[in-house]
């Protein structure tokens, strides 16, 4: 009973497999789809960020928990996650911005917490056998349920918003985004309008933006039904930069099509070459879906970076047309900075495509 709330708990997985561990928070069930993350810092804003709903986050990192919580780092208002798996809890967190412990905030917000899993094990069996629907529980006997929710329902905004800037008006589809993203757009200058994910053409219309952005988010793209249809709309007409599930959308949109990956990407760590410079990157991702490169017309889109562990497609651009995406995440948070200058250069588009509509007017 070391933090109070501690009893025996397991990790139930679809194929029947079961680790055994301890419960130490408060709320002693959950379900997801069961996920690894590689990274050995960033827990905060993994927790936070929108595109882990409906997923058990599994730390392959064995000391999680030791520097707390601190107000600065969420990438969203509350955890979307179903659960949350470490090997070793730090009840003791020590950091001059620590306000509270991680556990004291997973309870806050009803997630339930396996600590003493060995998540080595439990990784290899993620990575031989792919990602699978699992069950957080103190019975083994408990059945595991389908979560349903409509996942970009949940974590996109319910109402448009503003983030003023100085510089050009861009329409910022809110499929789930992390705070940072939105952050590093308005710190380049852009003038953001924030819209929810089932947003349509008329409404984005209605402030005439310069440019057209889809976030990240979680689940799968097909899925994004009113997001692929307004990227077909606004494609030749205004600027589109996607990042992650925007990516992918993109792609789809563009007549490509995505699958489901065996385990996905997660973690601060993910090496990318970006083709045009011949330079790599090591780069921050949290995605399950790829954009399937052989289903991509080379005639018009090029592939811009491709993931060097796997060789998967990591981003894309179109040949005539201003667009182009990324599936990691440039503005990182948590993990390296390596790629942020992708915002600078979708500025840069975003201006001269303004100069020339103005020209083009005159």
């Amino acid at each position: 009973m070391k933090w109070g709330f501690s009893m025996k708990g397991y990790l139930k997985l679809e194929d029947g497999s079961i680790f055994e561990g301890e419960l130490i928070s408060k709320n002693k069930k959950g379900y997801g789809e069961v996920v690894f993350t590689t990274g050995m810092t960033g827990y905060q804003e993994a927790i936070t960020d929108p595109s882990y709903a409906g997923q058990i986050v599994v730390m392959t990192y064995p000391l999680i928990g030791n520097y707390g919580i601190n107000k600065y780092d969420f990438q969203s208002e509350k955890p979307y996650i179903r659960g949350f798996v470490v090997r070793e809890y730090c009840d003791k967190p020590s950091n001059f911005q620590s306000e509270e412990s991680l556990l004291s905030y997973l309870d806050k917000h009803n997630i339930p917490v396996l600590s003493g899993i060995d998540t080595r094990a439990l990784t290899k069996k993620l990575r031989e056998n792919g990602t699978m629907r699992g069950i957080i529980t103190c019975n083994p006997d408990d059945d595991i349920e389908f979560d349903q929710t409509n996942l970009l329902e949940e974590v996109s905004t319910k109402r448009s918003y503003r983030i003023a800037g100085i510089g050009p008006k861009l329409a910022f589809i809110d499929l789930g985004t992390k705070k940072s993203i939105l952050k590093m757009l308005n710190s380049v200058g852009f003038d953001i309008y924030v819209f929810p994910y089932n947003t349509s053409y008329d409404d984005v219309m209605q402030i005439n933006p310069d440019a057209i952005f889809l976030s990240n988010g979680p689940g799968d793209p097909k899925d994004a039904v009113y997001a692929i249809e307004l990227t077909k709309q606004f494609i030749g007409i205004k600027p589109v930069l996607g990042i992650c599930l925007g990516h992918q959308i993109i792609a789809i949109a563009l007549g490509c099509n995505t699958v489901k990956m065996k385990f996905g990407h997660r973690g601060a760590n993910q090496p990318v070459k970006d083709l045009l410079t011949n330079k790599d990157y090591i780069t921050s991702q949290n995605h399950g879906y790829a954009v399937e490169d052989e289903s991509i017309d080379k005639d018009k889109i090029t592939v811009t970076h491709i993931n060097l562990n796997d060789g998967t497609v990591e981003g894309i651009m179109h040949k005539f047309l201003p667009v182009f995406s990324v599936q990691y995440h440039p503005e990182a948070c948590p993990g390296p900075r390596d790629s942020t200058d992708i915002f600078d250069k979708f500025m840069d588009i975003v201006m001269v495509y303004k100069r020339r509509s103005y020209f083009a007017e005159v």
